[in-house]
């Protein structure tokens, strides 16, 4: 069979928690900071993308969100293809080891931990050295755009971040679940594809992009506070995106392929 079985993708998740959790801490910081550098470079392309077509935006809305999605899922599909360490990613694969008793709660928040601090900073590398001070952002129409989204996704309300961070990482958490079942690049690539372009189509919020969007936008003196991005926005999506992880994929999976077996 070309594929794996939804049965054999928990068996999977199982295999990747133990890998990162047996992963010396070097391994763990490095591996995190390219995950939160690919996903920069993902959302860094995205910007460069839709940005850059205002009158669609303004014509066609629907078609300038959906060009940003089709080229996002560039980041996710490093992080799985060449293999890097990403906090969302980690949501569900920890979830069956430590919900059947085969890896203690405190192993999957340190990995947490670690994972989700080292996607910030490499995620604010990509933003400050590249998207920065590069310049690629300076003029209209992509500064007006940088700032459009860094006023949209600071300014919501912290419930209607945390939705939105459902349902991000719900796809981006099924992304990665998928994959698992191909066997090939192209059939993980097309795992990957689908999900990410739609959340990202649909507005949801992504902890980890939106640690290379907000801060990118404040680099380039938008009014937004590193205040208002991490209790507007970063806290709630976070939140969200643990529950779509964790709960709405690794749990339910193996709920019924696990627990209920």
């Amino acid at each position: 069979m070309s594929y794996l079985s939804p049965k054999e993708l928990v068996a999977k998740a199982h295999d990747a928690a133990f890998t990162r959790a047996n992963s010396t801490l070097k391994q763990t910081i490095v591996l995190s900071f390219l995950a939160g550098a690919y996903i920069a470079l993902g959302s860094l392309l995205a910007v460069t993308v839709g940005g850059g077509m205002p009158g669609v935006a303004v014509e066609n809305p629907g078609l300038q969100k959906f060009m940003m999605g089709a080229v996002f899922p560039l980041g996710l599909i490093l992080c799985v293809v060449a293999g890097a360490d990403l906090f969302t990613g980690n949501t569900a694969y920890f979830i069956p080891p430590v919900a059947s008793g085969k890896m203690p709660i405190t192993t999957m928040f340190r990995n947490w931990t670690i994972v989700y601090l080292g996607n910030f900073v490499g995620s604010l590398f990509v933003a400050y050295i590249l998207a920065y001070h590069s310049g690629m952002f300076a003029k209209a129409p992509w500064l007006d755009s940088l700032y459009a989204i860094a006023h949209y996704k600071s300014g919501a309300t912290f419930f209607a971040v945390f939705v939105k961070g459902v349902g991000a990482n719900w796809l981006v958490a099924l992304a990665v679940w998928t994959a698992f079942a191909a066997q090939d690049i192209p059939g993980k690539v097309l795992a990957i594809w689908f999900p990410v372009m739609a959340f990202v189509a649909m507005g949801f919020e992504h902890s980890v992009a939106n640690m290379f969007f907000i801060p990118t936008a404040i680099f380039y003196g938008a009014d937004v506070t590193w205040g208002q991005f991490i209790v507007n926005n970063l806290i709630p999506a976070t939140l969200g995106n643990i529950v779509g992880g964790s709960l709405l994929t690794g749990g339910l999976y193996w709920y019924v392929y696990e627990k209920s077996a």
